[in-house]
């Protein structure tokens, strides 16, 4: 809450009294020079590193029946994941996909809190090569900070150089392979080779690489402690029973230094020797030991960093570890705590996300690889032949959503003695669309005034289960 300003009246008063703090808001300026560790945890997430990074530079590369495996072509409105396409028709598909990607992260957060953020957000990944590309060239933490605080002369410079040199080619490489995702990523090379990239392709480019470099290059930290908006609602998402980092205060205070071979027990003091490893191996700064933070992203570094001098020492590891709030309050282990991570919230988002992919899984199994759109000739309502047939014009769009040539025969349906003049066989190349225009017609004493319902049948010639029936709307006058 904030105090009141004393008066300068007051005998109470001191200069620079009541005048707001600048401290707080310097500290976002602060550079954070995290130290390298190593460790069960750290070595988790290099793996995840280098199988997310290795899906991400690598899949638009891999080939699928003379095309790109996964290919998001805007211009020709089709999504490619492997031997699936799918058309703008199929926008269910994209926000199940969604759907399914917030209750996921429901769960995961409820269960382990910021893992996500720790081991797979990409902030988070590029942050983690970029500090270790900078460790490689200007060396270790200490060193970084010695550099950063010298003035520039010819060794700084050609550091410096160096490591936003390499920095930008990473970028550079993120935002070509993030458009390879739009752009065949074989035509991409070739229009980078001969100096033909178009505009768009040139601005996403570098768009993408310069948010690559501007973030994990500069922002790092704060890109997760003011901007991302998952660090201020996770807290809704946390109960006591989330499995986060915790510190054992019960344990480990009172901390302090020790002397060798000393009984901190008989002394007084707690497991923790007040080395502050925890800290400088957190990539956002803060100390762990001051409780649950928003922070924190759940990365585990200081429990690596905990457990070494734990090691060194002599004593028991998991001082700092993944446990739950109720767990330590009730010192329950490693059984306890896997129970009651299952409860009522975490069955009912599972069985909501299960519900999800199932219905996902099913849908997309069962679709058929034709799709019709049904679109009546707005000029002409309706009209009488020269014959005393009444005629309505349509025009129907025929999509092939399969790899392979299919052939569709075209029937009507709905009014006696209706027929039509048009294709009624035709065929549609792979992943093709063609428009066929109708005209039906019907004997006037088919049908009664207004509207009446008519069906278009589409079925393959080959397959008589792929068949679609679409209805419309016939006009008598």
């Amino acid at each position: 809450m904030n105090q009141p300003t004393p008066s300068s009246s007051s005998p109470a008063a001191k200069p620079g009294e009541g005048k707001p703090d600048k401290s707080r808001f310097m500290a976002v300026n602060r550079k954070i020079y995290p130290r390298s560790i190593t460790g069960v945890f750290t070595t988790w997430r290099w793996i995840f590193f280098w199988a997310i990074q290795s899906v991400f530079y690598g899949l638009c590369w891999l080939p699928w029946n003379g095309r790109q495996a996964f290919l998001f072509d805007l211009t020709e409105r089709k999504f490619y994941v492997f031997d699936l396409i799918f058309w703008p028709q199929d926008v269910i598909y994209l926000a199940l996909l969604l759907i399914i990607s917030a209750y996921g992260l429901f769960l995961f957060t409820a269960i382990g809190g910021r893992l996500f953020c720790g081991y797979a957000c990409p902030q988070t990944l590029f942050t983690e090569l970029f500090l270790w590309i900078e460790e490689k060239i200007e060396g270790p933490y200490n060193v970084r900070q010695k550099l950063d605080q010298q003035p520039m002369d010819a060794r700084k410079f050609r550091l410096k150089a160096a490591k936003h040199g390499v920095y930008l080619l990473i970028s550079l490489w993120t935002g070509f392979t993030f458009v390879g995702y739009f752009t065949p990523v074989r035509t991409l090379v070739h229009e980078v080779m001969t100096f033909s990239l178009g505009p768009w392709e040139i601005f996403w480019i570098f768009f993408y690489g310069l948010a690559t470099y501007g973030n994990a290059g500069f922002l790092r930290e704060q890109m997760c402690l003011f901007m991302c908006p998952y660090a201020r609602f996770q807290s809704v998402m946390f109960d006591p029973d989330t499995l986060v980092v915790t510190y054992d205060s019960e344990r480990g205070e009172p901390r302090g230094p020790r002397k060798k071979n000393e009984d901190y027990k008989t002394a007084g003091k707690g497991d923790c020797v007040d080395c502050g490893i925890c800290v400088q191996v957190c990539p956002t700064g803060i100390d762990i030991r001051d409780g649950l933070q928003y922070e924190c992203i759940g990365c585990s570094a200081c429990i690596d960093a905990c457990d070494q001098v734990m090691d060194k020492v002599g004593y028991p590891r998991g001082l700092i570890r993944y446990s739950t709030e109720h767990a330590l309050e009730r010192h329950w282990g490693g059984k306890e705590i896997a129970a009651h991570l299952i409860r009522p919230r975490t069955l009912v988002y599972g069985v909501i996300l299960a519900l999800l992919v199932g219905a996902t899984a099913w849908g997309i199994a069962t679709r058929l690889p034709v799709r019709v759109d049904v679109i009546r000739d707005r000029g002409v309502m309706s009209r009488e032949t020269d014959e005393g047939m009444i005629e309505n014009l349509y025009r129907l769009q025929i999509m092939n959503v399969s790899e392979e040539t299919r052939r569709y025969s075209i029937a009507i349906t709905g009014l006696a003695g209706a027929d039509f003049i048009g294709d009624h066989v035709v065929e549609i190349p792979p992943a093709g669309t063609l428009t066929v225009p109708v005209a039906i017609r019907v004997p006037a004493e088919s049908g009664r005034q207004g509207k009446n319902l008519i069906h278009f049948n589409v079925t393959d010639t080959a397959d008589a289960t792929v068949a679609v029936r679409e209805k419309a709307s016939f006009l008598m006058p």
